[in-house]
């Protein structure tokens, strides 16, 4: 089994996010992510959020700081900026927590998440549509241990770190009878407390973030799709120059 493959089935069972888990527990469905790797503002915006708000927690072992150049940020900018404690610029993206007290307070280590992006996806979408969903589903819930549960998860240990910028929300549910079964649907959102950014805000700045794990768990995708495309470019003009002389030799030949 290939290296890259390992890991994500490593993150795929310390998460406990497979498909069957999620159909349990009553998630909902996928809502589609922007799709901006190639957008340089919004990859860089990401990766603020990434170490400001993640990073506290979650690992991105396989991704070096200095690797962020890529996205258009000076060695200069990611020192003042991005590099947390006592990091180097050579040095992978490291959580800030204790794994014995990250495991004490939520249950479980928080899983790396450098692939996380390629890991997640499924039926529903991409592994961007499922976390873009997922960190726009975050409700408060007093039966839980922090306070917060999930929509797209149901029951998860993790709390809601973004809470300040998207406020204090409530599902609103209705109920669909068919066939004398009754189930709850889900309908919408009541604000409960507003956030430091408004709701449209806030889905952009996931969006942002979303796009930057995706960008993390494959840094040269988009290098790859612009050579694909000149070698499926190249391969047509060849086909037809190929075609051109083909006829050329046989055409005095019956």
């Amino acid at each position: 089994m290939g290296f890259t493959k390992k890991i994500i089935l490593g993150l795929t069972m310390a998460l406990g996010f497979t498909m069957g888990a999620q159909a349990a527990g009553g998630g909902i469905a996928w809502d589609k992510a922007p799709s901006k790797t190639n957008d340089m503002a919004a990859l860089q915006n990401g990766a603020k959020l990434f170490v400001n708000y993640c990073l506290n927690c979650h690992s991105a072992a396989f991704m070096r700081f200095n690797r962020l150049q890529d996205i258009g940020l000076t060695e200069q900018q990611i020192k003042d900026k991005l590099l947390v404690t006592n990091a180097k610029l050579g040095d992978t993206m490291k959580a800030a927590i204790d794994p014995q007290q990250a495991k004490a307070w939520f249950g479980v280590n928080p899983p790396d998440l450098t692939v996380i992006a390629r890991s997640r996806a499924g039926a529903g979408g991409s592994g961007a549509d499922y976390l873009y969903t997922f960190m726009r589903t975050f409700y408060q819930d007093a039966d839980k241990p922090t306070g917060w549960n999930n929509l797209a998860f149901p029951n998860i240990a993790m709390p809601h770190v973004l809470w300040e910028l998207q406020g204090e929300r409530r599902p609103i549910f209705t109920e669909v009878v068919a066939q004398g079964n009754a189930t709850q649907v889900f309908k919408g959102w009541e604000q409960l407390k507003p956030g430091t950014m408004t709701p449209l805000q806030y889905d952009e700045a996931m969006g942002d973030l979303v796009n930057y794990l995706q960008w993390m768990g494959e840094p040269v995708q988009n290098t790859r799709v612009r050579i694909g495309v000149w070698v499926l470019l190249f391969l047509g003009v060849f086909t037809f120059f190929a075609w051109r002389l083909n006829a050329a030799y046989w055409k005095d030949i019956k």
